[in-house]
C-alpha cells in the first residue's frame, strides 16, 4: 500500500519537545521526543508488554518510560528496565526509525533502515535561506495521499477551485509539458501575457505579467512547486519567485498529513504580506482539504472497475501513478524475495 524506503515528514521541528508526542503514518502508530542533547527519537508508540501507547508515558534521561507498567526503552527501542522483575524479556523491544531535521522539518524512515543512510533527505532549504520570507500550514487531509498528488500534479482545478485567490482561466487554458527524471516527475506551465492571480495582484501590485508554476513531485512524499510572476518578456530568474513545499504524509489509507511552507525571495520581513498570504492561503488549503474530501467519498462508492477519465493535462498524473506503482512493485518483490542460504560453520571439504 505505501512505499516506505522513502523520507516522509512527520512533524515540525517546533513540535518536538521532551514530551512524548504521538503521530500516525503509514498506519504506524509514532511516538516522538528528543533527547537531553536535542536530538529526535522514533519509536513504535505500542509498548511490548501490553501494547499501551508510549507515548501517554514519560521520558526520563534519553529513555521513555511506559506510563501502565513502568517498562523503559531506550533510543533504539530496547527494554533497558522492567520495575518489577530484574531481568528483561529478550523480546521486549519496539521498532526504532531513522529520523532527521533539516530545515525545520523532522523526516521519518518508514522501510529498511541501512537504505536511510545512503539517501538524502530532500532539499527544503528556501524554509531557513534569510533571503527568503515564509508562511507555514499543516493539516490532516481526510483523504489519500494518491489523491492530493493528483491534486498537485494537476493544477487546473486552481481556476474553479480558487478563483478568489490563486487561480483563473491562465491556469487552464495553457498547457503543460512533462518531464521524468529517475524519481521525480516535472509539470511545468507557462502562462504568458496574463494577468497575475488575484493574490498574487494584491501582494506584488502587478497587473499584467508573464506567469509559470512548474510542480516537482519527489515521489513519493515531497511536491516543490517552482513558481513566480515577471513582467511580460522578462526573465524567470528576474521575477517574483516563490517555492512552494508541499510534504504529503500518509496517515491511514484515507487519510494524510499535509505540510506546507510558501517561500517566497520578495517582500522578506513584511508581516502585512506575511498576514494577507497566511490567510489566503490557509483558505486555499481549506478549499482543497473540502474538496478532496468529497472525492474520497465518492471513490469509496465507485465501483473498483469504473476508472478516471483522464485528459491532455493529467500527463503528470499518468507518469506520477506508473511510477508510484513501479516503485511500490518493486519494494514488494524484494521483500518477497528469500534470503540465501546460510554457510554451515563446519569445516570446508
Amino acid at each position: 500500500m505505501y512505499i516506505r524506503n522513502a523520507w516522509y515528514v512527520i512533524a515540525w521541528s517546533g513540535e518536538l519537545t521532551r514530551e512524548p508526542m504521538h503521530r500516525t503514518v503509514l498506519d504506524t502508530p509514532i511516538v516522538l521526543y528528543r533527547k537531553q542533547d536535542g536530538t529526535a527519537v522514533a519509536l513504535l508508540d505500542r509498548c511490548a508488554h501490553r501494547a499501551y501507547p508510549l507515548s501517554a508515558g514519560q521520558v526520563i534521561g534519553d529513555n521513555i518510560q511506559c506510563g501502565y507498567h513502568g517498562f523503559e526503552y531506550d533510543c533504539a527501542g530496547v527494554c533497558v528496565k522492567v520495575p518489577a522483575q530484574d531481568r528483561i524479556p529478550p523480546r521486549a523491544v519496539v521498532h526504532s526509525y531513522p529520523v532527521a531535521e533539516s530545515h525545520q522539518w523532522v523526516w521519518v524512515w518508514m522501510g529498511e533502515p541501512e537504505k536511510a543512510t545512503t539517501s538524502p533527505v530532500p532539499d527544503t532549504h528556501w524554509m531557513t535561506d534569510p533571503g527568503w520570507d515564509r508562511v507555514t500550514h499543516t493539516r490532516l487531509f481526510q483523504s489519500s495521499a494518491e489523491l492530493v498528488h493528483d491534486n498537485l500534479l494537476d493544477l487546473t482545478h486552481e481556476g474553479f477551485l480558487h478563483t478568489s485567490s490563486i487561480g483563473d482561466e491562465a491556469v487552464y487554458v495553457n498547457g503543460v509539458t512533462v518531464e521524468v527524471d529517475g524519481t521525480v516527475i516535472s509539470v511545468d506551465r507557462w502562462m504568458p501575457d496574463c494577468h497575475p492571480s488575484p493574490l498574487f495582484e494584491k501582494a506584488t501590485g502587478l497587473t499584467r505579467v508573464d506567469r509559470w508554476h512548474t510542480t516537482e513531485f519527489q515521489i513519493p512524499s515531497l511536491h516543490v512547486i517552482h513558481a513566480g510572476v515577471v513582467e511580460p518578456g522578462g526573465r524567470r530568474e528576474d521575477g517574483h519567485l516563490l517555492e512552494v513545499l508541499n510534504a504529503i504524509t500518509p496517515q491511514t489509507e484515507t487519510t494524510s498529513w499535509y505540510f506546507y511552507a510558501f517561500c517566497r525571495n520578495f517582500d522578506v520581513g513584511d508581516e502585512d504580506v506575511n498576514q494577507l498570504l497566511r490567510t489566503n492561503l490557509g483558505e486555499v488549503l481549506d478549499e482543497d482539504a473540502d474538496a478532496l474530501e468529497l472525492q474520497q467519498q465518492r471513490m469509496g462508492q465507485r465501483p473498483s472497475s469504473v476508472p478516471d477519465v483522464l485528459i491532455g493535462q493529467d500527463a503528470g498524473v499518468a507518469k506520477a501513478r506508473r511510477l508510484m506503482a513501479k516503485l511500490l512493485a518493486a519494494e514488494g518483490a524484494e521483500a518477497e524475495t528469500p534470503a540465501p542460504p546460510r554457510r554451515s560453520a563446519g569445516r570446508a571439504s
